[in-house]
């Protein structure tokens, strides 16, 4: 029991006289999850659920974010209100609680909702990627959809969807009718920002485009220019508003990002859908399986 509570303190506190930290790993309700420290930052941890990277977070540091599209709904975060100032935020998908942390170190006195259904996998990040209870963060295990419905009328400065059923964002987040619910949640200057997940032929990018283009006054698209000439499977980040969004400066942070990605809006991001049609809870699909390559 002693040396099982002393490895938990050294994953949620650093290990201790200069022992690297070790895996950790859990059943919950999407497989085995998995922690794996990260070798170049002491208290950098990688959540793996059945061996798929999810999500990257540094106790010691929680603005640094790793993965590419994390970077992009930081990007989100920073320029959805004037710097410093605090916003209630709702976290469609918890993982390791990467952009609620991410929030809260850059703006402080947010109030942020995380809402994931999976209740084993927020007991297991939590036990050993504990938050800061001055955080004001607040985790509701829910299903996305049916916990956004309960988030009150205008509420919301910033809506994130990181949803995956495995590796694929369930049908019922990907209609007409789930973005009128995140409308409502939303304050009038509110902004909507999605993780998606697509390859060749990018049929399920084009169609939640144009879903988001149907719902939302102002749309914008960050990708890698590969995913977008349809040659890779990959991610990327959709914003969304009802007011001008701040184009410049996400196309000038997405282009200095490690790994470039470019901005599309507008006529260009319209034509790019190639008259896909909105997609409703009538023909709601969940998104496409990445190939075996992605995470090999």
């Amino acid at each position: 029991m002693a040396k099982g509570t002393n490895k938990r303190a050294a994953r949620g506190r650093g290990a201790a006289r200069g022992r690297s930290p070790e895996p950790v790993t859990a059943s919950v309700d999407g497989g085995l999850a998995e922690l794996v420290p990260d070798r170049d930052r002491p208290r950098g941890w990688t959540l793996l659920i059945d061996g798929k990277p999810q999500s990257h977070v540094d106790l010691d540091d929680p603005a640094h974010l790793d993965f590419e599209y994390q970077r992009g709904f930081g990007h989100v975060a920073d320029l959805a209100a004037p710097p410093g100032r605090p916003l209630h935020a709702v976290h469609l998908g918890g993982g390791a609680f990467t952009l609620a942390r991410y929030i809260a170190a850059t703006r402080p006195r947010s109030t942020q909702q995380i809402i994931e259904i999976d209740a084993p996998l927020v007991q297991f990040v939590r036990r050993e990627l504990p938050l800061d209870p001055g955080d004001r963060i607040r985790v509701r295990g829910a299903d996305a959809r049916a916990g956004l419905a309960k988030v009150p009328d205008g509420w919301a400065d910033l809506i994130i969807a990181d949803v995956f059923s495995g590796a694929r964002t369930p049908a019922h987040l990907t209609s007409a009718e789930f973005l009128a619910e995140v409308r409502r949640a939303l304050r009038p200057d509110g902004c909507y920002a999605a993780n998606l997940a697509d390859g060749p032929p990018l049929a399920h990018l084009k169609a939640q485009i144009a879903t988001a283009r149907a719902a939302f006054a102002e749309v914008c698209l960050t990708a890698d220019p590969a995913l977008l000439r349809g040659r890779r499977f990959g991610n990327a980040v959709l914003l969304a508003a009802d007011r001008e969004l701040p184009l410049a400066e996400l196309t000038r942070r997405a282009a200095g990002d490690p790994h470039p990605a470019r901005v599309e809006h507008g006529r260009v991001l319209a034509d790019f859908t190639g008259g896909a049609a909105p997609v409703t809870d009538a023909t709601a699909a969940p998104s496409p399986p990445p190939p075996p390559a992605v995470f090999a």
